[in-house]
């Protein structure tokens, strides 16, 4: 008798389901840094949701970097958002400061997928 796992046996093979494979292709692996304070989940997880939607734009991102500093200064606009993407034979680095981290990195991200889309388009042209 035949031990039954997950999926259908054939021949002394497993056959898996392929839905799987697109869940661990959809989020990105984004390092965070916080400098001068302790971030929260909420932003970790806005941040993440955040450099997925740029991940739309160009699917080659291999990883990204995030610091996340506070200036000590009197200003309001203090909060300082630095991302470097790495794409294969590149690498993009947005820095972007504004009264709050989520202004910031909605921002930085923005300016990201402008970067992302002008380089697919130069990609395009080469080939």
């Amino acid at each position: 008798m035949q031990k039954r796992t997950q999926g259908v046996t054939s021949n002394n093979r497993l056959i898996r389901p392929t839905f799987f494979l697109a869940i661990n292709f959809l989020s990105m692996k984004v390092n965070t840094q916080s400098v001068n304070f302790n971030a929260d989940r909420k932003l970790i997880d806005f941040l993440q949701n955040r450099l997925n939607k740029v991940e739309t734009f160009y699917s080659k991102v291999i990883s990204s970097d995030v610091y996340m500093k506070v200036e000590n200064t009197s200003s309001k606009v203090n909060k300082i958002v630095e991302i470097k993407i790495n794409v294969p034979k590149d690498k993009f680095v947005v820095k972007k400061q504004c009264k709050s981290f989520e202004e910031a990195v909605d921002s930085a991200c923005n300016s990201l997928e402008r970067r992302l889309i002008k380089q697919k388009e130069k990609l395009r042209v080469q080939a």
